[in-house]
């Protein structure tokens, strides 16, 4: 390196190199023309080539320095031109990271407030979901409370019934006295035990038959029967008989009269497709069903053939007490299949919750190799921003002074 007039030049800098040699081919000279002139005394005709060969070479020397400034201002030229593009990729690549990280910022905001609405959707149907649930869970458990208190009062009502003993022949007197003591009393019974929206009284058929009582039990066994029947007239002949024969004539009352009242059941009250495959024949008399179950056993089985069961008041209750638990257990699966269709919504609701937190986190994913790819991007173009910025020349070689090799490597 060397410094003249404040301006540094490097001795590898082909113009230096240069101007050296024009330097020294300027000292030839000027020693060429110091030996001539003193070989100017000793031959004369000598001069005069070499004055014209000097001038030659002045000549020579004035197209170097010439071509010397032409180099100078193009290698300037090029320098310029290096900075001026340099400036140019360095404003364009910030512009472009600035509209990328605009971009980026729009649509991680544009998903967060999406993902913040799904979750505060799914949040609120989760909620009233809930909700519903667990106030028809509330009304169900409530109205169970409730019937269980109805049937202990039943319960209660007919221990103490059974407890008193009356005389049929007091309270009834004739057949539509009998009916009525049996209809209220089975509406008592019926009321006390089953819900109101369970049971119809004095029922029309679509024969025409009226019947005292229809339970509407799901299918199957379908809605049943209940018919009142008191053969009071043949169990008090029963009662008076003091002889064999008066004994054998009630009998035969009581038998006559029952079968009487099971075929009429049978015929009037089971209806196919409308009614159950069987119905009930309420007994008001625990007397009556004792005597019956005791001595006439066989009516007891035609019963059972014509698919007509006899109760008494306490059997009825039970029995009512089973139509009960069917009816609680169907309105149970009817709850079950509410709760079960609210459950099922609330498996579709946290399953596309799933769904869109994965596309979600998908979203973010995209987002980060998005931003991984921007960073290798500018890293690459940094490289070759620092790469234009150290660009250089090689030596010029000997045989080719007029071209230009970069030091860069090829495919760089």
């Amino acid at each position: 390196m060397i410094e003249i007039a404040g301006q540094t030049y490097s001795l590898e800098d082909p113009m230096v190199l240069l101007a050296l040699g024009a330097a020294a081919i300027l000292l030839l000279i000027a020693l060429m023309v110091f030996l001539s002139l003193r070989a100017a005394n000793r031959s004369a005709r000598m001069a005069e080539p070499l004055t014209q060969q000097m001038a030659i070479l002045g000549q020579n020397v004035q197209q170097l320095g010439a071509g010397q400034e032409q180099l100078r201002g193009g290698l300037q030229h090029v320098s310029d031109t290096q900075a001026n593009a340099q400036v140019q990729v360095i404003q364009t690549m910030e512009a472009r990271l600035g509209d990328v990280q605009q971009h980026m910022n729009d649509r991680l905001a544009d998903n967060a407030m999406r993902s913040a609405r799904a979750l505060a959707e799914m949040q609120e149907r989760m909620k009233e979901s809930l909700h519903g649930s667990s106030k028809q869970t509330a009304t169900s458990l409530t109205q169970l409370q409730e019937r269980l208190k109805t049937i202990d009062k039943a319960q209660d009502n007919i221990t103490k019934l059974s407890g008193d003993v009356l005389s049929l022949q007091d309270i009834l007197s004739n057949k539509q006295t009998r009916g009525a003591f049996g209809e209220i009393q089975l509406n008592d019974i019926v009321s006390k035990a089953l819900p109101s929206d369970s049971y119809a009284l004095q029922y029309t058929l679509s024969n025409g038959k009226r019947a005292d009582c229809l339970i509407y039990l799901p299918n199957p066994p379908g809605p049943i029967v209940i018919d009142s029947k008191f053969p009071l007239e043949a169990y008090e002949a029963l009662r008076r008989a003091e002889t064999q024969a008066e004994l054998n004539e009630a009998a035969r009352m009581m038998r006559t009269a029952l079968r009487a009242h099971i075929k009429a059941i049978a015929d009037k009250y089971i209806i196919e497709g409308e009614t159950a495959d069987g119905a009930l024949m309420f007994l008001p008399s625990e007397a009556v069903y004792a005597e019956l179950h005791a001595n006439f056993p066989e009516i007891v089985r035609e019963g059972f053939a014509a698919r007509v069961w006899i109760v008494s008041p306490t059997t009825c209750m039970a029995t009512l007490n089973t139509m009960r638990a069917i009816l609680k257990d169907a309105r149970m699966r009817e709850q079950a299949g509410a709760i079960r269709k609210e459950l099922g919504l609330l498996h579709k609701d946290v399953e596309r919750l799933g769904d869109r937190v994965a596309n979600l986190d998908r979203h973010f994913g995209q987002a980060a190799k998005d931003i991984s790819d921007i960073k290798i991007s500018a890293d690459k173009a940094g490289r070759r921003a620092l790469r234009l910025d150290n660009f250089d020349f090689e030596e010029l070689a000997p045989e080719d002074t007029g071209s230009v090799v970069p030091l860069t490597k090829p495919g760089e």
